[in-house]
């Protein structure tokens, strides 16, 4: 039995709305089923990683931190913005680590890809698993930052945490349920060679072409 063809969504302009210094938006024209077009409003980013570090007694690194945009402080694992040009994801989750935690890990693997929200916005995280876990100093934060607090909670308290609504921030939720698969033997972490095809590329390369390297975030509006 032969199958109908499925319709190849083709972009046919894009119009950039907004150029802000961490994400920006942009307007595509998409061809739809039926011969006709629709418009599609696209929140580009840069694309982020986060950490499950996992020590000897099962807890986990976690960061209560202020997000205005639910005005309120929310916990969450230690994470940040793929905004540095050439940084590889690994590299990345290495010194999110650092700066948030204070720790750095000797095993590193990924336990998860996803993207945040799919309807109307490209950002694309992976979440590492890290073990064998060093304290080490922890740089002073900045603006936010500066208000965040560290601690570390047990792997089953964070699960509880997440069924109680306590942890409401998509990236930590995924994070720690996973974690909960590869402690409890259930599932294996995946080796941080494998592509992270799902990266955001369009924003960063034209940052890139306009010169605003190393730091790509950084910009003047």
């Amino acid at each position: 039995m032969s199958e109908t063809p499925r319709h190849r969504f083709e972009t046919l302009d894009s119009q950039l709305l907004i150029d802000a210094p961490i994400l920006a938006v942009r307007r595509d024209t998409v061809t739809m089923p039926g011969g006709g077009t629709a418009k599609r409003e696209i929140v580009e980013h840069f694309g982020a990683v986060a950490v499950v570090a996992v020590n000897a007694d099962n807890e986990i690194a976690m960061v209560e931190q202020y997000r205005h945009t639910v005005g309120r402080r929310l916990w969450e694992l230690p994470a940040g913005l793929l905004d540095i040009d050439g940084e590889s994801e690994l590299i990345a989750a290495q010194r999110e680590l650092v700066e948030e935690a204070g720790v750095t890990a000797s095993n590193w693997h990924v336990l998860v890809d996803l993207i945040t929200s799919p309807g109307f916005a490209e950002e694309a995280v992976r979440v590492f698993y890290a073990t064998d876990l060093t304290i080490v100093d922890k740089p002073e934060g900045e603006e936010e930052e500066a208000d965040m607090e560290l601690a570390w909670v047990s792997l089953d308290q964070a699960r509880a945490m997440t069924l109680r609504g306590e942890i409401i921030n998509s990236i930590a939720i995924s994070g720690i349920l996973a974690a909960c698969e590869v402690v409890d033997k259930r599932a294996e972490p995946r080796p941080v060679t494998d592509p992270f095809d799902l990266r955001p590329t369009a924003m960063a390369s034209r940052r890139r072409a306009e010169g605003f390297t190393p730091d790509m975030k950084k910009r003047t509006t």
